[in-house]
């Protein structure tokens, strides 16, 4: 008698008690973002990057977020996303920061300078080390809250249409490299060009520039470097672990809901994690495909290397000296990075050198 009572007292209000965690849910309004990217839709990794992250948004709302993706160029110019995202003409994009350092060259950090941090350390420095927070803080004078979107892992140095001996074959070389990494080719002799990734081709062809980096096998070979190009060189100490970034107008980014904001930070993870487990199992493929065709493999010779490590090491020191965004994100970079590798040397690096080696 006593328990019938109580269900008829407590009926009512436990089914609305029961029904309140998923009333939350689905009581979520519906949200309909643009994302800009910098990339071309051949290029099914780096620009599928972004569909990836719309699509696990999508589903983990139950398709109440929703996010549509646009190429490079169809609603802003590839370069052109942190102004778009700033300004609030799209919600979000999804680049690499360096194609910003005109801007600032603290955008480079964000994804790739000389001799940085591997893929692997670039994600350790972003979630567990000071990264995020520093990044955030920079961005956030541009009205921009990041979150990690990918990472290539450790790039090829490009197509060259004839082979780089010695350092004084830098000279007049004009080179399609990415942001801020020119800054050093410049030192070394050369004249970096800033091109799309979808201009690439046609520059490379007509002689307009004399070679070209983008990323690694998969991506360059989709690209047709190989019929206009015989020297694949190797490897990218401008990229060794470039990080893309899903760029979020901040006003966009707080009028989610907490639900939703938790969203986007574990989207981003998975599309994070999703571009770099591509990569590594499509590139070794990729690879042979090319060396099949003829391509020449050529590594940079040491000469060229430590020039530019000099020449990297000596502007880094310059700007922390006259930029206070870049000393104040480099100190803890730079620091994060010393000790990364001296764990990698013992570990990583040993092992990798002996499975190398052996015949597999």
């Amino acid at each position: 008698m006593e328990r019938r009572s109580f269900i008829r007292s407590t009926g009512i209000a436990g089914v609305l008690a029961a029904g309140a965690a998923p009333a939350v849910v689905h009581a979520q309004a519906n949200v309909r973002w643009r994302c800009a990217s910098s990339f071309p839709k051949s290029l099914d990794t780096i620009y599928g990057g972004a569909e990836v992250f719309a699509k696990k948004v999508s589903e983990l709302t139950g398709g109440k977020f929703q996010i549509t993706v646009h190429a490079g160029g169809e609603l802003m110019p590839p370069f052109g996303i942190v102004d778009g995202v700033q300004n609030g003409t799209v919600e979000m994009g999804h680049t690499v920061p360096y194609y910003y350092f005109g801007k600032d060259p603290t955008f480079a950090i964000g994804a790739a300078i000389p001799f940085g941090l591997n893929s692997r350390q670039m994600t350790a420095w972003t979630f567990e080390g000071n990264g995020l927070k520093l990044m955030r803080e920079f961005y956030a004078q541009y009205n921009i809250i990041n979150f990690a979107g990918g990472n290539s892992g450790a790039q090829m140095a490009g197509w060259f249409r004839k082979q780089v001996k010695s350092v004084a074959d830098m000279k007049g070389l004009k080179f399609r490299i990415g942001g801020f990494a020119g800054k050093i080719i410049e030192r070394l002799g050369g004249v970096p060009q800033n091109i799309p990734g979808g201009e690439l081709y046609q520059a490379l062809e007509k002689g307009t520039i004399d070679a070209a980096e983008w990323v690694g096998p998969y991506d360059d070979q989709k690209l047709g470097f190989h019929r206009v190009a015989p020297y694949y060189y190797y490897p990218g100490w401008w990229e060794g672990g470039p990080q893309i970034d899903f760029f979020i107008n901040t006003k966009a980014y707080e009028a989610l809901s907490a639900e939703y904001k938790a969203v986007v930070q574990a989207a981003s993870a998975y599309a994070h994690v999703d571009m770099q487990a591509k990569y590594d199992a499509r590139n070794p493929i990729a690879l042979k495909q090319l060396v099949a065709q003829k391509v020449q493999l050529v590594a940079f010779p040491k000469a060229l290397m430590d020039a530019a490590f000099k020449e990297s090491m000596a502007v880094y020191d310059e700007l922390s000296t006259s930029n206070p965004n870049w000393k104040k994100v480099y100190a803890d970079y730079a620091a994060f990075r010393r000790d990364q590798n001296l764990w990698f040397r013992f570990t990583e690096a040993q092992f990798d050198r002996y499975m190398q080696s052996a015949k597999l």
